[in-house]
């Protein structure tokens, strides 16, 4: 294991547990009516993932501040951020598993939530999870101007020019040919967009200047898209049990990836390649980038 995993390991399981702890903050008990949808929702975010859209949030507050103490504010804003992306993921996720969908049975190593429950809860845990996500956002003791900006980044990155938008042009291609250029685009869209606006809302409510916030957005394009290709490597080369959710599901729907358009060899070149433009990027921000630089690394090389 390299310095830089052990330490990716250290940052994700330190962001982990704090953002954790936001979370359970944020979701309504289990015993509140509605029980069983509330329920479902908490099985859906708590305690499983590696979190780390939300080690992105921090790590780029940590950037826009050159590492320096957040304030109070600040920080609980930081918090409520990385809990609102991790919301959007956990539905994003419940929804891509139904059966309309991926339609897998597996996730984060335990039955989905439509196995667990049923596709009619599934599907309110994802329409709840959003707005809970965007209270998040409304909820932050700063300015009002950047709450507002915050929400409009999110807001883009999950609507139909981001997240829903990637999602529904890789349902519309499943076995097709698509080519590299249209294969990215979808991506940058699906995974990409999530992960950049992640990056931004750390920057936004850290009090990033404009010049930190356009490093830090070539940072995220470059983390995105090597996300995604990690991704379509691993489906390729990992276990179901490594990976926590069913391996090889690309291949057998026939799916359009990096590997089986490039090529495994080619596809992992053009992981190291996008390394490097994120390592680049941050170049220009100084002090407090290192927590984001091992965060690229450990995205490369992750093995689930």
């Amino acid at each position: 294991m390299t310095t830089d995993t052990m330490r990716a390991a250290q940052i994700l399981e330190y962001r982990a547990a704090q953002v954790e702890q936001v979370l359970e903050s944020l979701m309504l008990s289990d015993d509140t009516v509605p029980q069983r949808l509330h329920d479902a929702m908490r099985y859906a975010v708590l305690g499983g993932g590696k979190r780390i859209r939300a080690a992105l949030v921090y790590a780029a507050g940590e950037a826009a501040t050159g590492g320096k103490s957040l304030s109070a504010a600040q920080q609980k804003a930081i918090d409520h951020c990385a809990a609102a992306v991790e919301m959007i993921h956990a539905y994003s996720l419940v929804h891509d598993d139904m059966p309309c969908m991926d339609d897998d049975v597996l996730r984060r190593g335990q039955p989905t939530v439509h196995v667990a429950y049923d596709e009619a809860t599934a599907m309110l845990v994802g329409d709840a999870l959003q707005p809970l996500a965007f209270e998040a956002l409304a909820t932050m003791p700063i300015a009002p101007a950047l709450i507002v900006q915050a929400v409009a980044e999110l807001s883009r990155a999950i609507g139909s020019q981001g997240m829903v938008g990637g999602q529904a042009i890789d349902c519309d291609h499943v076995g097709q040919q698509l080519s590299l250029k249209e294969l990215r685009t979808m991506h940058e869209m699906k995974t990409g967009a999530l992960l950049k606006a992640s990056v931004l809302l750390g920057g936004i409510v850290a009090g990033a200047s404009s010049k930190v916030r356009n490093h830090l957005r070539d940072y995220a394009d470059a983390v995105g898209l090597a996300f995604q290709v990690a991704d379509d490597i691993l489906d390729v080369i990992a276990d179901t049990d490594t990976l926590g959710k069913t391996a090889g599901k690309d291949q057998a729907q026939n799916k359009p990836t990096y590997v089986s358009l490039m090529g495994l060899e080619a596809a992992q070149e053009l992981l190291q390649q996008l390394v490097q433009q994120a390592q680049s990027a941050l170049l220009p921000i100084g002090e407090g980038r290192q927590t984001l630089g091992v965060l690229a690394h450990f995205i490369a090389a992750r093995d689930h």
